[in-house]
């Protein structure tokens, strides 16, 4: 679907994380916004030194009459920018630059951040966007609601994150290879609460997921009909795995060939309220709310420019 409606005309905002990937597009950037400055609008870089003030920086720019707001990073820097764009009329571009571009590839932009960038301008050029659906979560302490593009974890992931996060050290990824250990030697179920536009469900749990894209931690399948077009959101319980099956089914998890998995269950909704004692959810790989929390999928909330 193609929307030329209401588009703003003002200066291109970019959102960039120099050390996103490990830093290795670090020195792209300044050709990526000489590539976006050929589209013929002003490109302004935004200035921010940590997540939050990534965040209040794309708030501000929208605020202030940007045209259209490109996020150069990963599924985290994207993250941090859809919170500005999400119900706007400001379209917004991604090009994915990070370890993980779940959201950015599964909407269809290449994955090389060059080509990423040719796709925005060319839109630009066009006044062209197309209309994607988010997720909007909602937390139980009547905060402000997150948006996601991609999936939120609420089960095994999410507690690895959580623990990966609480660690000092090693540094780097094997941080998270030591919390997958600790929290494998503490696997067990748990009691999840489900209700899915309104019908409930009572599971005992490993894995749960809620997708509007089909993948997260950089191409892992875990909702692999997700449609990101449909006004739903995709659910996967992987249910009481004890460990052995679960590093078994794990890497089936990069085909999305898990859901044909016994304990695995899929169901499809417009509004998932989810509940479970002691986890934190992690939305596009970032630290998002404690459970209980309301997840609706909100049709065509962002505009894409490709």
């Amino acid at each position: 679907m193609t929307a030329h409606d209401h588009a703003p005309t003002g200066p291109v905002a970019v959102l960039a994380n120099p050390t996103a990937g490990r830093g290795r597009h670090r020195g792209l950037l300044p050709e990526l916004l000489a590539r976006l400055g050929e589209a013929g609008r002003p490109v302004r870089l935004l200035e921010a030194r940590t997540p939050d003030e990534a965040e209040a920086a794309c708030h501000a720019a929208v605020a202030d009459g940007a045209g259209a707001l490109v996020a150069v990073g990963g599924d985290g820097t994207i993250h941090r920018a859809l919170q500005a764009v999400a119900g706007t009329h400001v379209p917004f571009g991604l090009v994915p630059a990070g370890t993980g571009n779940d959201f950015a590839v599964d909407t269809g932009f290449p994955s090389d951040p060059v080509a990423a960038v040719e796709v925005i301008v060319a839109a630009l050029r066009a006044g062209r966007h197309r209309p994607v659906d988010l997720a909007r979560l909602s937390g139980a302490d009547g905060g402000p609601d997150r948006w996601y593009g991609a999936v939120l974890a609420a089960g095994f992931d999410a507690i690895v994150n959580e623990r990966a996060n609480r660690m000092r050290r090693p540094r780097g990824p094997r941080r998270y290879d030591l919390a997958i250990l600790v929290e494998l030697a503490r696997l067990r179920p748990r009691r999840y609460r489900l209700r899915l536009d309104g019908e409930e469900h009572e599971v005992d749990a490993v894995l749960v997921a809620v997708g509007n894209c089909a993948s997260y931690g950089g191409g892992m399948r875990i909702c692999p009909d997700a449609d990101p077009t449909d006004g739903l959101l995709d659910v996967v319980v992987g249910g009481r795995f004890d460990r052995r099956t679960l590093m078994r089914v794990k890497p089936q998890i990069y085909r999305g060939t898990h859901v044909t998995h016994p304990l695995v269950r899929s169901y499809r909704a417009r509004t998932v309220e989810l509940s479970a004692d002691g986890i934190t959810t992690y939305a596009d790989g970032e630290r998002a709310l404690d459970l209980p929390v309301r997840i609706t999928a909100e049709p065509q909330a962002v505009r894409l420019l490709r």
